[in-house]
């Protein structure tokens, strides 16, 4: 695979990372090395820079494209193992740690990965191509309610259970293995009417919630960025680039609980739960791309970067794995 991708919100990270010469970084969704390879380029070469990505295709790119800075290590991992990976690595406290939660460009372009609704191919979707269920072994083999759920809650799709109805019928006669054997039974599910008023292809949110099942991408995400805000030195910053509600909702809400946990009644005059904030929120909300970016890379237009400081909290700088 050729990983030729555009990296969204670019200027911005660069911004709100700060980057600085001999600083540490991760950037836990390598993909093809895009924000990576302008963060080494911003310390001036001195950085070193922990690249995590499950997709094999995606580390060999990426290393390819770094490995002329002596700082670079990729290690082949989820993000959502980032604390282990970068112990296992002997990586030092970092100065900043980056999540871009998108799917790469050349994932959804290469149609045999069968993320693509347009391109009939075998259905997979895995990021991963190496481990893991299949989308086609997902939808042939869980119960039609479980099946609802997901598209209902992952998709945020209203004809959710009709979808699943008419994918159980359609296994019934014949298991689903393609992409666009999945095109067809969503077809079939919405009424005519209603896909032509669809601003997009009606199969799009179904396809985004198969997606995140198969790489079980939303429930490990809350905890994922707690272990990295963890891995942070006191002054270090937690980015994370999403592009769906779901997943801005639970960044969000972490970086609220992190710089907010006190747990105590809100009418107590004294706080006694002894929790104190870890982070505090920057950016005010979150930063969105610019419409020249948006008009260059339209798979920018939902992006929404949000960013958190951690808090010094004792005099000593942390260890990875003793940052919290």
């Amino acid at each position: 695979m050729t990983f030729v991708h555009e990296p969204v919100l670019l200027q911005e990270v660069l911004e709100w990372m700060a980057v600085k010469e001999n600083g540490v970084y991760c950037d836990g969704t390598l993909g093809g090395g895009g924000h990576s390879g302008a963060m080494l380029a911003a310390s001036g070469g001195t950085a070193a820079l922990y690249g995590i990505d499950r997709d094999l295709s995606a580390i060999a790119a990426a290393t390819e494209r770094l490995g002329q800075y002596p700082g670079f290590h990729a290690l082949h991992g989820n993000f959502h193992d980032a604390k282990a990976l970068l112990e296992a690595a002997e990586a030092p406290a970092l100065d900043g740690a980056l999540l871009d939660l998108g799917v790469s460009s050349p994932q959804l372009d290469r149609a045999e990965r069968g993320f693509s609704y347009h391109e009939d191919a075998p259905l997979d979707m895995r990021m991963d191509p190496t481990q893991g269920m299949t989308a086609a072994e997902l939808l042939n083999t869980l119960p039609e309610k479980e099946i609802c759920r997901i598209i209902r809650e992952y998709g945020e799709e209203k004809w959710a259970a009709r979808i699943a109805s008419i994918i159980c019928e359609h296994r019934a006669k014949k298991p689903l293995e393609t992409t666009f054997d999945l095109v067809h039974a969503i077809d079939a599910a919405i009424p005519k009417a209603v896909r032509r008023r669809d601003d997009g292809h009606p199969a799009r949110r179904t396809f985004q919630a198969i997606r995140i099942a198969v790489n079980d991408e939303l429930d490990p995400l809350d905890q994922a960025v707690c272990d990295l805000v963890d891995c942070l030195k006191p002054g270090g910053r937690m980015l994370v680039i999403t592009f769906h509600s779901l997943e801005d909702r639970i960044v969000k809400r972490c970086f609220q609980r992190l710089q907010n946990p006190c747990t105590c009644p809100p009418k107590a005059p004294v706080c006694t739960c002894g929790k104190k904030p870890v982070v505090r929120v920057l950016a005010h909300g979150a930063v969105q791309p610019s419409e020249e970016e948006v008009a260059r890379n339209p798979r920018a237009r939902s992006a929404k970067l949000r960013v958190a400081e951690k808090l010094a909290v004792s005099a000593a700088a942390p260890t990875i794995g003793h940052g919290g």
